[in-house]
């Protein structure tokens, strides 16, 4: 098997966003210590700071997101895989911008006329990207909320 070079950290980036602007579905965890870990695939629009998207207001990932905002977004396959670490934060459709909402209308139930849904945005906090054991060393690209350069990285 021939290993290829690692990307650099900037490729890693531009890839990372590439696959946030182009995919329209994710696999969306959660975790609380009443209901446990709970993953569901989800339709998704990214406006190049945040993944909105919606879920069941009465629903398990709700129940865990109000005990625990933290959730963890997985793109790709496994052997191109883009990780987004962040907090979700229910948001009121009047108040997520017409184009995001129309965005997500085209790829998901409208929320504006679906009951039970509610509105969630994840402000990524750590991004993770790698497409094989040769790049795991040097894969986060966004680190506290701040994409990272190639200087300097690491996984710490």
């Amino acid at each position: 098997m021939t290993m290829t070079e690692p990307r650099t950290t900037a490729e890693r980036r531009a890839h990372a966003e590439s696959v946030l602007q182009a995919e329209q579905q994710l696999w969306f965890a959660t975790s609380s210590d009443k209901h446990g870990v709970h993953m569901i695939p989800v339709s998704f629009v990214w406006d190049g700071a945040a993944i909105t998207l919606t879920t069941f207001a009465q629903g398990r990932t709700a129940a865990n997101l109000r005990a625990d905002p933290r959730a963890r977004l997985a793109l790709g396959t496994t052997a191109d895989v883009v990780l987004v670490d962040g907090s979700a934060r229910f948001v009121p459709v009047d108040q997520i911008a017409s184009s995001t909402v129309d965005a997500l209308a085209r790829v998901t139930h409208d929320p504006r006329v679906m009951p039970g849904l509610t509105c969630l945005q994840v402000d990524p906090r750590r991004i993770l990207v790698w497409n094989g054991f040769h790049e795991f060393e040097g894969r986060t690209v966004m680190a506290d909320g701040r994409w990272l350069d190639d200087a300097g990285v690491s996984d710490g």
